[in-house]
Formats: structure tokens, sequence, C-alpha cells
């Protein structure tokens, strides 16, 4: 960080973020670590605001990262009141502007993903809460004409050792005027008061009793609602459009063609959708209309019987392999997943001759509002982001094509007014991003001991940052990094190594999806490792255990997860356990699942037993939440997500036929959370990987089958017990 500075009043109005006086602190950022080549040109420092003090002893927190569940409209601001210590109770967020100065610390743009907001801003939102109470007491000890010495910050008080205070908001005007501190001292952790305990969030209020706004909570005068036919197969376009009967549907005020397709412009949302039901459209298929899932499959097994580009080589893994005592391989494979976020897409656009105001649920605000202002003809500076809440991301809200902000923008521009563009569950599901369809071909050898000594994994699938601004960082001789992520940096000690991979170009559009690349790794690596275990004749605790001398913190987890899930104990009939582990986002993972098999094939997770080590806590509630909330979206996919392709269309539409976890298949989740000072790392998806894999191996526990592909549905798990 280059420092922190005090920000006028006047200047800080033109960012529109708060109103009022008081002390107002920013901070520059150096970009050394951003992502975007150029992006030191690109972005001035703006005068902007994290810490706002009110002469009524309000402390508003500007948070620059978007609230979609995970907490952060709590934690960040924790970390400022950390070093602040202002009344918590008198704490509150509001969600930042679109400035350079809220771009996020390392990639040098303003957005929210990869488990990256609280280490991100962890230094930064602490030295700024530093720097405002070395002002707040500097303010105090000039007026009572006493060394800063004798005083303290306590509460939202400064209060000198005669037992004399001032509260915040009788000393905000005047610390305003001083000079911002150049060099701040931060807390030890052992002082820490705040961070590290269970703190409630401070936006549950608004979400229990509706006050919370999302997306398609914004009503402007004058608003249409559209609703957009989009081409039924991938990479389609419009040949002609029959608009007659859909503009005579009761409500309907305009029918427009936008680069996705056509918009339908109506009073409300049902009366589009009908006026969109009535088009009549034919279409231009391209060339993905004979793409198919069996088709795919079959290209993608050919292509895993050849050498790939090289991510990671140790040793000598064809000799290694030739000398084993017992050698296994494997394939293994896991379909399309959509996001399925709870709050449909969204985005409501006023589009005017010299602004643009955008009111959406976003994670990528930067990129979105030079999206939008190319598309309008204006400068970045001349569109207006507001962050609204997120009904869930996932990563389908940080597209770098900024897909439902640009689709928007265009529907305002041509029907002149204001909109607000709406997706249908369908729309979203069948016309969205995915993650990426992967096929995983791996083979193994192990000793007379039993110990692996050789390790080799093709694995074949799309990039999700081929052509994106992302390639450039994340694309290295080849290899896109989030796809190997989880199987290039495996920590068993296994002395040959070599991991593969097989770029394929697909007219399928994929996105980062909730653990990116780990989400399919690590299925694969725990599961095949488990493999190996049982044709060791080991216990699969045991034997990881064995192969993590030199990963202190995996080894940590793992045990801490199955000495909680009493791994060694007896289970009731009809159980059993399956147990995995995995690092991602700086964070690292263990969980235990217990399962039961019907007659029927139906599976069903009783329990979960998680340990998490993910450094310096700051909110174990919110670590814990994000940890339960991981088992349900990594367990919905594991069960029951899959979206096939068959000539060239989504064959899924909602949630009938693309299933999430529901409240009588939950299983019970317990969090155990290992005390650490190491650096903070990310927890909104770390739990994700390692579900799949521990259930996975539960039902090999329990009922002798292995399934190399996702999901476990009734029907695969069936046909696998018959074939036993």
């Amino acid at each position: 960080m280059s420092g922190i500075f005090n920000v006028s009043r006047r200047e800080f109005l033109k960012t529109g973020a708060l109103v009022g006086g008081g002390l107002i602190l920013g901070a520059n950022i150096d970009w050394a670590g951003a992502a975007e080549e150029g992006t030191k040109k690109s972005y001035a420092v703006e005068p902007n605001s994290f810490v706002h003090i009110a002469p009524d002893d309000t402390v508003t927190i500007i948070v620059n990262h978007s609230e979609m569940g995970q907490g952060v409209y709590t934690s960040l601001p924790m970390l400022v009141n950390e070093e602040l210590e202002a009344d918590w109770k008198k704490v509150r967020f509001e969600s930042a502007p679109v400035a350079a100065v809220y771009n996020h610390t390392a990639f040098g743009m303003q957005m929210t993903g990869g488990s990256t907001s609280v280490w991100s801003e962890y230094d930064r939102l602490r030295e700024v809460g530093a720097a405002a109470r070395q002002m707040l007491i500097a303010a105090a000890a000039a007026a009572w004409k006493v060394d800063k010495k004798t005083c303290r910050a306590q509460k939202g008080k400064v209060v000198h050792t005669s037992g004399k205070f001032f509260t915040y908001g009788q000393l905000a005007e005047k610390a305003a005027a001083l000079p911002v501190p150049k060099d701040v001292k931060l807390k030890k952790a052992s002082a820490f008061k705040l961070i590290g305990r269970p703190t409630a969030r401070l936006d549950s209020p608004e979400k229990v009793n509706g006050a919370a706004k999302f997306g398609l909570d914004v009503f402007l005068p004058g608003m249409l609602i559209a609703v957009v036919e989009r081409p039924p197969v991938f990479g389609g376009k419009v040949k002609s459009v029959d608009a007659e009967k859909a503009k005579a549907v009761r409500g309907v005020k305009d029918v427009v063609r936008v680069p996705s397709g056509v918009a339908v412009l109506a009073t409300d949302f049902w009366q589009a959708k009908a006026g969109r039901d009535a088009l009549r459209i034919e279409w231009e298929e391209g060339p993905t209309a004979g793409l198919s899932t069996p088709g795919m499959k079959e290209q993608y097994a050919k292509l895993s019987k050849t050498p790939g580009k090289v991510a990671k080589k140790a040793g000598d893994v064809k000799e290694g392999l030739a000398s084993a005592a017992k050698a296994i391989s494997a394939e293994y494979n896991v379909p399309y997943l959509a996001h399925a976020a709870m709050e449909p897409l969204n985005c409501t656009v006023d589009l005017r001759p010299d602004s643009c105001e955008i009111w959406v649920g976003t994670q990528f605000q930067t990129v979105d509002r030079n999206a939008a202002a190319e598309i309008a003809g204006l400068k970045p500076e001349q569109v207006k982001i507001h962050t609204m809440f997120l009904g869930g991301g996932f990563g389908r809200r940080a597209n770098p094509a900024s897909d439902f902000v640009s689709e928007a923008v265009h529907v305002a521009k041509a029907a002149k007014t204001p909109v607000q563009v709406i997706w249908t569950r369908e729309d979203d599901t069948k016309g969205g991003y995915y993650r990426p369809f992967w096929y995983d071909s791996i083979s193994a050898g192990l000793d007379k001991t039993g110990k692996p000594v050789a390790w080799s994994h093709t694995i074949i699938g799309q990039s999700i940052v081929a052509g994106t601004f992302f390639e450039k960082v994340l694309v290295k001789n080849g290899i896109d990094n989030t796809s190997v992520e989880g199987a290039a940096d495996i920590p068993y000690a296994i002395p040959n190594l070599l991991v593969d991979l097989h770029t394929t170009s697909i007219g399928v559009p994929v996105l980062w999806w909730r653990s990116v690349g780990h989400s399919h790794t690590a299925f694969v690596v725990e599961s095949f490792l488990d493999e190996l275990a049982h044709v060791a004749t080991k216990d699969p605790f045991e034997f990881r255990k064995g192969l993590l001398a030199k990963h202190p913190r995996h080894f940590g987890v793992l045990t801490l997860a199955a000495e909680k899930a009493g791994w060694s104990r007896p289970l009731p009939k009809g159980r059993g356990r399956g147990i995995a582990v995995h690092e991602s986002f700086g964070s690292y993972v263990a969980e235990v699942a217990e399962v039961s098999v019907n007659k029927e094939g139906e599976l069903r997770v009783h329990r979960v037993v998680c340990a998490v080590d993910c450094g310096q806590t700051v909110n174990p509630e919110t670590i814990a939440a994000q940890m339960e909330s991981a088992v349900v979206y990594g367990l919905s996919a594991a069960l029951h997500g899959a979206i096939t392709i068959k000539n060239g269309m989504v064959e899924q539409g909602n949630f009938d036929d693309y299933p999430i976890l529901r409240l009588n298949e939950m299983p019970k989740v317990e969090v155990h959370i290992v005390k650490s000072r190491e650096k903070p790392g990310g927890i909104g998806e770390p739990a994700v990987p390692p579900i799949a894999p521990a259930v996975a191996n539960a039902l090999f526990n329990v009922a002798g089958i292995r399934l190399r592909e996702l999901p476990m549905k009734p029907e695969v798990v069936l046909a696998a017990m018959k074939k036993k």
C-alpha cells in the first residue's frame, strides 16, 4: 500500500458514496500485483473512502467487495474496527461505488472472487482503522493539551488517564483537519479483541425484515421489464423474427433486436414473458448444432490416450510404473455444471445521453462498468454502478464477457427508456455459462510395501480463461493453471509424477464455478488415492498420513477431521465412512462423510465432519456458515448436478431436472476450525472440493462400489451395485 489519505467532503461527495461531515479516510493502492496489463496507466487514484465517522458517532465502513452470502459486509468492517476501536453497535456498512481506490489489492480492478475478499483487505483495512484511531487520539490530546500517550481509544471514545473522554463523533471534525499518519502500527494478533471472535452479521437484520435490496427490488419511474429470447443452440443467431403476435399481447410496449437475441419490453414481467412466448423466430444454428455429451465424452476419451502439454513432471513416471509391484489405472469424468444461484440474473439500466446508471448484483464492477461504457459510447466515469445484494454468485456474476450487464445496456439503448432485464431460471440454465466437462485418465504404481512410486494424470477439458484478459496471467506455456490446480500441486510424497493437459475448443460457454478447477481435480485425486489405499490393503486415513510428512497443514486437518469423526470407532450397520483432504485458495480442508445406500440405489449422507485451517480467522461464524454452505453446494453437484448437451442445446431447464439438495437430504455438518496465526486464506470455496470424493469413498466403504463419474444418481449407484 502506498498510504492512507484524508478526503475533503467536497471531493468525497463527487464519488456519490456518503453524505455528511466527519472524518473520512481513503487508501491508495500499489498496483504491483495487477492482473491486467496496463492497469497502472488505466486507473488514476481518485479521492474516496473506506471509513466515515459522523458527528452522531455512527461509523460507516465502505465495503468494496460484493455481498453474496459469504459475509464480507461483516468481516471487512471487523478488520477496520479491530484497529479503530469504535463501538461495534454503531458500525454500519455501505457498498462501494466503482472507483480505482476500491480495486482489489492483487488484481487491479474492483471485483469479488477466488475466496480473496478477506486476505486481500487484511492489511489495508486495518491500516485505515489504525490511522483513524491515531488521528482521533491526536485530536483529543490537542483539545485537552495533553500528551497523546496519556490517551487511549476504547469503544468509540478517546479516554484520558484522568477519566475524561470525547466520543468519536465529537472528535470527528477536529480529527479530519489533522494530517494523516505516514506510518501506522498495527496490533499483534495476541491483542485482538474482535478479529477471531464469533460476531453476528451486520446484514442479517435487513435480510430478515425484507429491507435488503436485491436487483429485482429496483423500480424506476417509467421503467419497462424486458425478457430476451436467446438462441437455443450455442453460437446461434437470429435469421428472421415475426413480432406481430408478441406486440399484440396486452402490456407489451416494444420488441427490439439486440446482439444476444430479441428483447420483449412490457409493463411487467409476465406480460413480457407472454410476449416472448408469442415471438416467431427463425434461427441460424451455427457449427455447434451437432454437439452432444456422448460425442464429447468419446472425443475426450481418445485424447486421454495421447500425451498432453506437461503441467508438472518429477522423476521418471514411465520407469516408475514399469517397475511397480502393483499398478492400477482408471478413467474419471465430471459433467458441465450450472451455477444455479437462487436469484435469477437481472440488471436495471437507466441510459441517458451523458450518463448510464446501473443497478445489478455483480462480482465484476470494473469490468461491467467498462463494458457498459463502450456500448453506451460514454467514458467509464460516466457510468455509475450500484452493487446490490447478490442472491448467490458462485462465479456466474463474475463474467469477463459481462454478458448479462452488456445485454441490459444494449436493450436500454434500443428501447430508449429505463429497463430491467430479467432472466428466467430456464434462461440461465439453458443459455448461461458452465463449469467445464472434464475427463481424466490416471495411473499409479505401488512398491512392495504399498507406497506409491509413480503417478500419471492426464486432464482433458476447456479453458475458462482462454480469450479473456486473464489469459496472459493464468496461461503459461499452454497450461491454464485453473485447469490443473489441485492436480499439478498434489501434496503427497510420490517420487515419479506426471500431470499433463489437453485443452479443448468446444462451443459451450464456460466460466469459473465455486472452487474452479479444484471442483474436479479433488474428486479425481482423492478418489483415486483411496483406490490406491485399498489396493495396498491400508486404511485410507493412515495411507494419506504416511504421504503428508512434509505438509503439516494438510496433515493437521486430516488428523483433526478423522479424530472428530471417530474414524476408528465402528459405525451403525449399513453405514460407511469416507475421507478426503484438499488445499485450495490458501486454506486446508479435510472432510469425513458418513453415508448409507438403500436397495434402490438412493445414497444418503448422514453426517459430514469438516476440519479447516484457513490461517488467522476473522469471523468464525462466517467460516462455519461457509463450510456448511459449501457442503450443500458440493453435495448438490455430487448427487444431482449434470448439464448435458444434445444437438447443441442444454437438456436441463429448472430445478425439476437440475435439482439442488433438498432439506430432507441435508446431513448434519460439524465444523472444526484450526487455531492458527498463519496469514488468512480463503473460505468461500475450499470446502467444496473434498465433499464429492469423501462421499464417493464412503460409498465404496459401505457398498463396495467405486463410482468414477458424477453425479452419483440412484440409477447409477443401483447399476454399479448389480454389476458388482
